[in-house]
């Protein structure tokens, strides 16, 4: 274990807080504080000073006529007591906000911890990835060449193809049909070269199945930083079992169908069925 482990790390963070952290929150708390109190002090002593001032007038004027033989509804002791239990309430809530301009920090609480490791270092205490690791960084970047693949490919066929992979919208590509409105829906499969199989997902398939006009399948081939495409229209014959979440295709059968995209169909042949 290194030394700054070892050597109580807790009370290292507490006393750096102290002196470094605490000292300007304090300043900065003190300051938005001290300018509110400062404003209530000015409020509750213009209201209640008023007020006693009201009190005390009034006090004197039920007095006087008390003094000419009149009997007024409120008698004079009642206005002058009203008078001292305000002085009373603005005497105890100005000691209150007197007590509030003594701002004081508690001590600082450790509530948790973080160590901050560079990827590097890790890489270099770990050693080679694990082979799941390595497969999971092969397979995105089998996916990204796959998607350059395809994007390239529909912009030389005169397509204005768009990014929707992350939409799971049923398909990766969603690319439109200059001058006529018509869109056209592609799947995106890249496989290592020389793969037996690919995986469709059950909402892929339904996809392909409800805009059969519309859809394609893209199968790229990846070996090292090449690509090979082919599109496979109306890949799929019928719907999978309720149960499935995908389906496991042999990928010869789908490429004994596959065309190359610079075969470009007419956009008869891409417009929906009636």
């Amino acid at each position: 274990m290194s030394a700054w482990l070892s050597n109580n790390p807790e009370q290292q963070a507490i006393q750096y807080a102290v002196s470094n952290l605490v000292p300007d929150h304090r300043a900065e708390i003190n300051s938005r504080k001290e300018a509110l109190i400062v404003k209530t002090e000015a409020a509750v002593r213009d209201r209640l000073t008023k007020e006693i001032n009201y009190w005390d007038l009034r006090a004197e004027e039920l007095k006087a006529q008390e003094l000419a033989g009149k009997t007024p509804r409120l008698n004079s002791g009642r206005a002058r007591q009203r008078a001292d239990d305000l002085q009373a309430r603005l005497e105890k809530r100005l000691a209150e906000l007197q007590q509030e301009h003594q701002l004081l920090a508690m001590p600082p609480v450790v509530i948790g911890g973080a160590v901050v490791v560079p990827e590097s270092l890790l890489r270099k205490l770990k050693g080679p990835l694990d082979a799941a690791s390595q497969l999971a960084r092969e397979t995105e970047r089998i996916e990204k060449l796959a998607m350059k693949a395809m994007m390239d490919a529909e912009r030389q066929l005169g397509y204005e193809p768009r990014d929707v992979s992350a939409d799971n919208c049923g398909y990766d590509i969603e690319s439109k049909i200059p001058g006529t409105g018509r869109l056209r829906f592609i799947e995106v499969k890249g496989r290592i070269a020389r793969a037996d199989t690919v995986t469709v997902t059950k909402n892929e398939i339904l996809t392909g199945l409800n805009k059969p006009d519309e859809f394609v399948l893209a199968l790229v081939e990846v070996e090292g930083d090449s690509t090979t495409t082919r599109y496979v229209r109306r890949p799929f014959g019928k719907e999978p079992d309720f149960g499935a979440a995908s389906v496991n295709y042999r990928l010869s059968e789908l490429l004994s169908r596959a065309s190359d995209p610079a075969e470009k169909p007419g956009v008869d042949q891409l417009a929906p069925s009636n």
